[in-house]
């Protein structure tokens, strides 16, 4: 089987794209897929998306974690698939498209920049130095002094696998306060590591960090990979709408590869 693919990234949040509009690729299993992703065996990428026709928006996005089952709510993944979409002369500026949780809108500007409406935010619990909230894929988000020294895959992997969290899984980010911006890193479920980035991460981040104001906000934010903004207006403190995570998506190569069936 020659899966044609395209890789785009966004702040070092990579990803695997295949156009599905013909659903040549709904054959594909667990098991290709995960090698797809392998960095060592394959493409290598932190997720694989399809891109499907969809009858009530412009596409579908049908995410897949590297580990090769099919995912939540992806933040970089969606300002990705946007760019793609309009790479094939799919969307203007503009464009709607469904996601794992719900219909999404997004524009885009000048230079590859990518701005994605996230779901509304009704609901977060607090704890002394963490939240839990859902941004579109569940996130816990903890407060640190020195992100530096933070060992995150060992600590992230030890509040994924937690008694609490071990069944589903939880995305686990650590958050510190920069001069001028906010500093996450991120250790993902699915992928099992620390990634460059994670978009639905950075914006759970940027929510709960926001100030006492119930007003709107824009957040910047420092991954590893690169510089993202988050905008939303805060209602009060569980309750957040009009959220917008931005950020560059680019094109990195395309190509075929043949998987055995």
């Amino acid at each position: 089987m020659t899966v044609h693919f395209f890789k785009y990234q966004g702040v070092g949040n990579d990803f695997i794209i295949l156009d599905n509009r013909d659903d040549r690729y709904n054959g594909l299993g667990k098991e290709q897929i995960l090698l797809l992703c392998n960095r060592h065996f394959g493409v290598g990428a932190d997720g694989l998306m399809m891109l499907n026709d969809h009858p009530e928006a412009g596409f579908e996005m049908k995410y897949f974690n590297s580990d090769g089952k099919e995912g939540s709510m992806c933040g970089n993944g969606g300002r990705c698939i946007v760019a793609f979409a309009h790479r094939l002369g799919l969307t203007q500026d503009k464009v709607k498209f469904m996601a794992y949780d719900g219909i999404h809108e997004a524009v885009l500007t000048k230079d590859n920049w990518v701005e994605l409406k996230m779901s509304d935010v009704k609901g977060v619990e607090f704890g002394d130095d963490f939240a839990i909230l859902n941004t579109g894929s569940p996130h816990y988000v903890k407060y640190v002094e020195h992100l530096g020294d933070v060992d995150v895959v060992k600590e992230g992997r030890g509040i994924r696998n937690s008694a609490r969290f071990k069944k589903d899984g939880i995305n686990v980010n650590f958050v510190e306060y920069g001069t001028n911006h906010l500093l996450v890193r991120t250790y993902e479920r699915g992928v099992e590591d620390e990634t460059k980035a994670c978009g639905t991460g950075v914006t759970a981040a940027a929510l709960v960090v926001s100030g006492n104001q119930n007003r709107s906000y824009k957040i910047p934010v420092a991954t590893n990979g690169g510089e993202l903004e988050v905008r939303f207006d805060k209602i009060n403190q569980k309750q957040y709408e009009n959220i917008w995570l931005c950020g560059p998506a680019e094109f990195v190569f395309e190509a075929d590869i043949e998987l055995n069936k």
